[in-house]
């Protein structure tokens, strides 16, 4: 490890930029890419993004992270370098079968997972499945009934419903981002154009996930496909905090109170100034609460290298 204390701050922007590894995991008879930062022996955080993102969204936390975790980061089946599903099986229990292999793969027991919207739900189910194999678990802006009833959700359809499948230039395709996410960064902006979006033969500028398949599977998605989350929410039994962004439209303000009513285990904080995208939007209030949690007495022993959370 580079360093037995995590650091006050959220890291030093003179410091050296940690470099990103590539690897690869089986899945479903899918190849699966993960990318990793940080020491192979310090703890590790295991990082899920959302619906139509990509592991390098994670970037900018795993560089504030890496002078003390390893951090890996799996680009989800039919997103960034995975294969996409020929079968469309793009639902929660897919996503925990790929992380339980990514888990196996790297032989991980006592790691944290950090999850963003549907990488969040996949976090719950996990956690209340494995609770043997994590220290702790970090939500990002989902909860019970996100994905089905809030107006976030409704969004989202919209957003799906009228994406192109193609643009005839960069600046269109940059353009395309902005209007959809009109309060991230402008380096989450580039970030996104870069990694959810390749360049053809022609020129033209298409998806690099499954774009269709993503937003078939999501429109037609039934309510079990798409999982209650309350029952795994109440079986999570390790320290976990719910980053909630103060202008969401994905996660109310009741329900993470809810949630945190429920299960005495869950901590909740909002972050301002930002909205879903939280580690988008507000990328050093997400890290400020995220290394906070990290120091706190139930996983400060953890986060040192010291043993279990």
């Amino acid at each position: 490890m580079a360093s037995s204390e995590i650091s006050a701050s959220n890291g030093d922007a003179s410091a050296a930029k940690a470099p990103a590894r590539d690897g690869w995991v089986k899945s479903d008879g899918l190849t699966l890419r993960y990318i990793e930062w940080g020491e192979p022996d310090a703890p590790t955080i295991v990082a899920l993004h959302g619906l139509r993102s990509f592991a390098y969204t994670w970037e900018p936390v795993a560089q504030s992270l890496a002078g003390c975790f390893r951090v890996v980061a799996l680009d989800q089946r039919g997103r960034g370098l995975s294969d996409w599903d020929p079968a469309r099986r793009y639902y929660t229990e897919s996503y925990v079968r790929d992380l339980e292999a990514l888990v196996d793969e790297l032989e991980l027991q006592n790691f944290l997972l950090l999850g963003h919207s549907m990488g969040g739900a996949t976090a719950f189910v996990y956690a209340a499945r494995h609770p043997e194999r994590l220290a702790g678990v970090v939500i990002e802006d989902i909860g019970p009934g996100s994905s089905a009833n809030s107006s976030g959700a409704e969004r989202i359809r919209r957003e799906l419903l009228g994406t192109p499948d193609r643009f005839g230039s960069w600046f269109e395709a940059t353009a395309f981002w902005r209007h959809q996410r009109p309060n991230v960064s402008e380096a989450a902006l580039q970030a996104r154009v870069l990694h959810s979006m390749k360049a053809t033969a022609s020129g033209e500028v298409v998806w690099r996930h499954d774009a269709r398949g993503i937003a078939e599977a999501r429109l037609n998605a039934t309510p079990a496909q798409l999982v209650d989350l309350w029952p795994h929410v109440e079986q999570v039994s390790r320290p976990t905090l719910v980053l909630r962004g103060a202008h969401s439209d994905f996660l109310s303000a009741g329900t993470a109170a809810e949630m945190c009513l429920r299960n005495r285990r869950i901590q909740c904080e909002e972050i301002s100034g930002a909205g879903h995208y939280v580690h988008d939007d507000n990328l050093d209030g997400f890290e400020t609460a995220l290394h906070r949690f990290l120091r706190s007495q139930t996983l400060g022993s953890w986060a040192n290298g010291r043993g279990d959370a």
